[in-house]
């Protein structure tokens, strides 16, 4: 079976780049399946592209190589490494966006030493980041890329806070369909709410929501609906409606729910 090498970056549909990366691939590894998980991440956005690889990677099978060409500079405190982790490998910065990835601590992670294939720092996926992947395509071993790291740089997100009766939420991401996907997993809301129903809070308003639902068309077309997202955090939308532009909330905003007694 070929090589599966997916890219997750931020360089956008009209650029070069991501044809330099994949020319340098296929030069190097001919028979490679390449998968654009996206280039459409806003600049430097290592939130976003975290959510998105988060709930994608686990669908790809073992030993899949995923490249990550977001904020990508390496520095003496931002090093280039490569990440085992529930039998895949990532590549990249580590920035942050790693903690922010993944759920547990990797198998593996290493710094990488191999050297860079030119002599220019600011295309580090097409000159180096390329080569590790190749490296692991070949089927060598992940231990010749570089030195062992004992831990990745932690990303400073805010986590859910329950004070109460009160739990304050943020907004981790917005799909294309307007739905709100909060950074409390449907577990964690399920250990907080004890089944009760609750009120989110619109525009300083509270909108009573009876329970958590597994489908959006549980609740009337136009209404709001909070579900178990397949994502595995809780999810916010608005049947057959633009929940972002209705209810006002954008990546990042505070979402203040109270469970009822």
């Amino acid at each position: 079976m070929s090589a599966i090498i997916t890219l997750t970056t931020d360089w956008g549909p009209l650029d070069h780049y991501t044809a330099s990366v994949k020319g340098t691939i296929i030069s190097r590894l001919p028979d490679a399946r390449i998968i654009d998980i996206t280039h459409e991440i806003p600049p430097f956005d290592l939130k976003m592209a975290a959510f998105i690889l988060r709930n994608a990677y686990k669908h790809y099978p073992p030993k899949t190589i995923h490249i990550i060409g977001i904020n990508t500079e390496e520095s003496e405190t931002v090093p280039h490494i490569v990440v085992l982790y529930d039998d895949q490998y990532f590549i990249g910065a580590d920035n942050g966006i790693f903690t922010l990835l993944f759920s547990s601590a990797p198998k593996s992670i290493l710094e990488l030493r191999i050297p860079q294939d030119t002599g220019y720092f600011t295309f580090s996926t097409r000159d180096r980041f390329v080569k590790a992947a190749v490296h692991l395509a070949l089927g060598n071993d992940i231990d010749e890329l570089g030195v062992p790291r004992n831990e990745l740089t932690t990303f400073i997100n805010m986590q859910p806070h329950l004070n109460g009766n009160q739990l304050q939420a943020r907004v981790m991401y917005v799909d294309n369909y307007g739905n709100l996907f909060l950074n409390v997993t449907s577990e964690e809301f399920r250990q907080m709410g004890k089944g009760r129903a609750f009120d989110i809070y619109v525009k300083g308003r509270p909108e009573k929501i009876k329970s958590v639902q597994n489908a959006y068309g549980e609740v009337a077309e136009g209404e709001i609906v909070v579900l178990n997202s397949t994502t595995g955090f809780i999810e916010v939308a608005v049947n057959k409606g633009h929940a972002a532009s209705l209810l006002g909330f954008k990546p990042d905003h505070v979402v203040i729910i109270e469970f009822k007694d």
